[in-house]
């Protein structure tokens, strides 16, 4: 006999949710949902003592099916943490008359901000996160801006996991706050007016962004003028300087369209330049050099071009570098005396410096190894002679490198440290291509320790969704899969937009089945190549890719011995019909709009995970949550969990841990992020059967 959902559960066994008929009709189509309920009619307040009842009750079984873990979560999460450097501080950068880091102290969960004369000079601590976090559950630090100046220092910060920010403004030469208080922000702060005002935008009742608004010093927030407002429920606003820091640019978006403003940041509440008025299906940033506006655009190629126009004439556009099939250029960088390209080719980041005068002058920055991540860094001043540089890759710590651009040569400046010891060469990785079932070579990235013999142990990993691109990018963590004999393998499914603009085509709107299959011959073919067996395949994805675990779980539960969906994006049907919550009328434009067509209602019924759970033998599955996530609401996983419990017909684990303090990014601060880690880490081990 199992227990019940209730404040008395006796975990005899896992809590089963009531079923409480509920349905819709959409196009004609009639469904069913009998854990509706599950969504408290308050949200985003949860205080319905059922629902609070039942999300407890599985926290409760959460922790009982992982009792006899805890000596193995507790030994892989001291593994983890001894990999960190505990006390360790960033590269010191210069801004202005400053230079700039961060630091973390020994046992520290937070950072502290820290800045001294480049003169010389005491160092000057700006804003202490531990301080801030200081006695409460959760914090994240969003936005932070130090007036160009240097006096003044803007920062926001979430303490409940909402993603909802307060701002507050510091003088740096007293260290007291100003009374100067906005609550309720989701965006950048921007400062203008010579440092006497801040740009910001409020997140809506929906948790839209959809204005601009700028407050004078000293004001009180109803005297606060709003800039600019988005009319259309779809888009999101967002503000920004110029490299130059000349202009205040106001961005207005959705997942496939854009719209750029120039206001003087000296005169905000003055003009305002419209670049070029949306087109559907273009997408375009801006920046300023000497009256030229330079535009990085999707209009005449998928893959983006870079654009000219004179400041006058700003909808003129003239190409300056074309779009190419083989190159994707991911964004354009100005700096007075150069410019700076970056983007992807077959799928690796390519780094080049350009020059003004001369076009077809063009200095590719040349890496150590064959795959890897590289990108700008932190490159604050108008005039800079050196780049700072990030790198890594699968085998490579985290690298930060000065690029000399007269001279060409790279300057290592930090190796990330892992204390407990670390050697590359035990190690190795391979860019492989695995045919789908449509013939499209996937590009998959492996990870693995040299001595690895035979077909053991897989992790494979995947997010596929919004064109955000999963690079082979170096994790200590991981080490913990590998250092136990697995494979760790990122597959570089369409959706994301590794290989490019059609390849996040072609794995959305009506197209969007491509991620979840590719996923699934990824797994196949990995199999083949001898790297695992099925059944011996852990798998893990999160929001999206949480959608992802949920869809190819359905489709082939035989491959997996272990799957781990975080804040899963479960729910997809009911959240893309319902426009009152935060995110979905923007998400239209990605999975298609099954309130209006009828043809993205039956394609997205057909894969949905919580509409797609059968009865059927599914692998053992975890599964987080948060409750203040307004991005994947509580809700979705608890009804997916719930579904699955009634239908599966094995005896697999199935267990939801729902954070009641957090939200999409689970528990903040460094270490309790990690011991979540440990926690996933425990039960893949546990259910493949490796010992710790």
């Amino acid at each position: 006999m199992r227990g019940m959902a209730d404040s008395t559960q006796t975990l005899i066994g896992p809590p089963l949710a009531a079923k409480k008929p509920h349905s819709f009709t959409h196009h004609g189509v009639t469904l069913t949902d009998d854990y509706a309920w599950l969504r408290d009619p308050g949200y985003p307040q949860v205080t319905d003592k059922e629902v609070i009842a039942h999300l407890e009750a599985e926290n409760r079984w959460f922790e009982a099916r992982m009792a006899d873990r805890q000596d193995a979560i507790e030994s892989l999460f001291r593994e983890m943490r001894a990999r960190i450097k505990e006390a360790d501080k960033s590269v010191p950068q210069k801004d202005g008359d400053w230079l700039y880091w961060i630091e973390f102290e020994e046992g520290a969960e937070y950072k502290k901000w820290w800045r001294r004369p480049v003169g010389g000079g005491e160092d000057e601590l700006i804003l202490d996160e531990v301080a801030l976090a200081e006695g409460k559950e959760y914090f994240r630090l969003g936005a932070i801006s130090v007036s160009n100046n240097g006096r003044l220092l803007a920062y926001a910060f979430d303490d409940n996991g909402s993603e909802r920010y307060t701002a507050r403004i510091k003088n740096l030469e007293t260290g007291e706050l100003l009374p100067d208080e906005i609550p309720g922000t989701l965006s950048a702060l921007v400062w203008v007016g010579g440092g006497k005002g801040l740009v910001y935008s409020l997140a809506n009742e929906q948790w839209r962004t959809d204005n601009a608004r700028l407050h004078w010093l000293g004001d009180s927030l109803d005297k606060d003028v709003e800039l600019y407002h988005e009319d259309d429920e779809g888009f999101r606003v967002g503000s920004s300087l110029s490299s130059n820091e000349k202009w205040l640019m106001i961005c207005t978006s959705d997942h496939e369209t854009s719209e750029v403003r120039l206001i003087s940041a000296d005169d905000p509440l003055g003009d305002q330049i419209l670049v070029k008025p949306r087109v559907k299906g273009v997408e375009y940033d801006v920046d300023e050099r000497e009256g030229v506006l330079y535009i990085h655009a999707n209009d005449t190629h998928e893959n983006f071009r870079l654009a000219t126009a004179p400041l006058d004439h700003p909808g003129d556009w003239t190409t300056l570098i074309a779009g190419t099939d083989e190159f994707y250029l991911t964004g354009v960088d100005l700096f007075r005396d150069f410019y700076v390209i970056e983007g992807r080719r077959a799928g690796l980041d390519q780094i080049e410096v350009r020059y003004y005068d001369d076009p077809a002058r063009v200095e590719p920055i040349a890496f150590p190894e064959a795959s890897y991540s590289a990108g700008l860094s932190d490159n604050p001043e108008w005039h800079m002679d050196k780049l700072r540089l990030s790198y890594e890759s699968m085998v490579s710590p985290a690298t930060t490198y000065d690029y000399d651009v007269k001279g060409r040569s790279l300057e290592t400046l930090k190796v990330q440290e892992i204390p407990s010891g670390y050697d590359a060469s035990l190690y190795a990785t391979e860019r492989l291509e695995i045919t789908a079932r449509d013939g499209t070579a996937i590009p998959v990235s492996v990870v693995y320790r040299r001595d690895r013999t035979g077909a053991g142990p897989l992790h494979l990993y995947g997010y596929g969704a919004y064109g955000i691109a999963i690079e082979p990018g170096f994790s200590t963590t991981r080490l913990s899969l590998v250092d136990r004999g697995f494979a760790f393998a990122i597959a570089h499914i369409r959706g994301g937009d590794d290989l490019g603009r059609a390849w996040y085509k072609a794995g959305k709107l009506e197209r969007r089945t491509n991620t979840f299959n590719d996923f699934v011959d990824v797994a196949r073919g990995l199999v083949e190549r001898g790297f695992t067996a099925p059944g011996n395949i852990s798998i893990s994805g999160g929001s999206a890719g949480g959608e992802l675990m949920g869809a190819v779980i359905n489709s082939d539960p035989e491959l997996y011995g272990a799957v781990v969906a975080h804040v899963p994006f479960v729910d997809v049907l009911s959240t893309m019909l319902d426009e009152t919550l935060p995110l979905t009328p923007g998400e239209w434009p990605e999975w298609g709009n099954p309130v209006e067509d009828k043809s993205a209602f039956d394609l997205i019924l057909s894969y949905s995970p919580y509409d797609q759970v059968k009865a059927q033998g599914y692998p053992p599955i975890m599964v987080t949550a948060g409750l203040n996530d307004p991005r994947v609401t509580y809700w979705e996983p608890a009804k997916w969990v719930a579904k699955l419990r009634e239908l599966k017909t094995d005896g697999h684990e199935l267990i939801l841990k729902t954070n009641m303090g957090a939200g999409h990014g689970g528990k903040s601060g460094r270490f309790e992020s990690l011991r979540e880690t440990a926690e996933e880490f425990a039960f893949i081990l546990w259910q493949l059967g490796v010992e710790v």
